[in-house]
């Protein structure tokens, strides 16, 4: 199938038949193991053979609690690599999903919501395990692959019936998978007066205009397309509602004015860094500090401006 039928048929399909159903293909229609083969450039024993194995374990976020992360083994970690690689990175994204994507960063992602009225961010609930396995086979059979190749893909891709965080293959799978969703959201973004863009499950929409009724209607929305596609909201920590007169940050950088780390972090910088520099204990060491200082300039750099 060429990529614009492809692009037809996922954008035209309708929500209920997106998680399951009769895609109105034959089994052996399509690509198959041997073109993946070619493909990855491996032997197809390999493709076929290499033992699906993962470890867990969890690592503690930022905003408090842990999260769950499945490591591949090293032989299917390197697969899933070639796959990224060769497959999955020739394929399109909605131009509104910009996480893990090329020649975007949190610095650009950013800098498209700076100077609103408001900024609304919510966050999706388990978003990479509650991207499920049916969702990513109906995509490997759109997009030309036959039903043995799209059963290998999904089972070199998933695990546990999901698509695991800890994968190099799952950031980008859970953009293809969501085109539509990303379309949805940008229309309704659109209706609604919102830019939209999406890093990974971090969903930002910013308005020019103050309208309660407009953002309420956004966010109710915004619940009801997520639930078309298997999604959840986090509607009480993870809803933030900021307005001019309050600190807007999108993944993790302010957007009031300008793109910037936020000011405490940029008082703690230079509080280490003095530290450091009168050879006193310091919070960070001076690689931990030359890696933030790396991360203010590439702010600087990728917004157009100059330390």
């Amino acid at each position: 199938m060429g990529l614009v039928r492809f692009l037809k048929k996922l954008l035209g399909a309708r929500p209920a038949p997106v998680l399951q159903g009769d895609l109105g293909l034959a089994d052996d229609a399509g690509l198959d193991l041997e073109e993946l083969s070619r493909r990855l450039d491996l032997p197809a024993a390999t493709v076929k053979g290499t033992a699906v194995c993962y470890s867990a374990f969890d690592v503690p976020k930022r905003s408090g609690g842990r999260r769950r992360i499945q490591a591949p083994s090293p032989e299917l970690k390197q697969l899933q690599r070639r796959l990224l690689r060769r497959v999955l990175g020739r394929l399109p994204t909605h131009p509104a999903a910009v996480g893990f994507e090329a020649g975007h960063s949190i610095a650009t992602h950013a800098s498209a919501h700076v100077g609103q009225a408001v900024v609304v961010r919510m966050d999706v609930k388990d978003f990479f395990p509650s991207t499920r396995s049916e969702r990513i086979y109906r995509f490997f059979r759109l997009a030309g692959w036959n039903g043995d190749a799209a059963d290998r893909l999904v089972n070199l891709c998933t695990y546990k019936g999901g698509l695991p965080q800890g994968a190099p293959t799952s950031p980008r799978l859970s953009n293809l998978v969501n085109y539509l969703l990303d379309a949805r959201l940008s229309g309704l973004g659109v209706t609604a007066g919102a830019l939209y863009t999406r890093w990974a499950d971090d969903l930002t929409f910013s308005l020019g205009r103050d309208d309660p009724h407009a953002i309420h209607g956004l966010i109710g929305s915004t619940k009801a397309i997520l639930a078309d596609f298997g999604y959840r909201l986090h509607t009480r920590r993870k809803l933030h509602i900021r307005r001019r007169h309050q600190r807007q940050v999108v993944t993790g950088l302010v957007v009031n004015e300008q793109v910037n780390l936020p000011r405490a972090t940029r008082r703690w910088l230079r509080a280490v860094e003095h530290r450091l520099d009168r050879g006193l204990p310091a919070s960070l060491d001076a690689d931990q500090l030359a890696g933030w200082r790396a991360l203010e300039q590439m702010v600087l750099a990728q917004t157009d401006r100059r330390a």
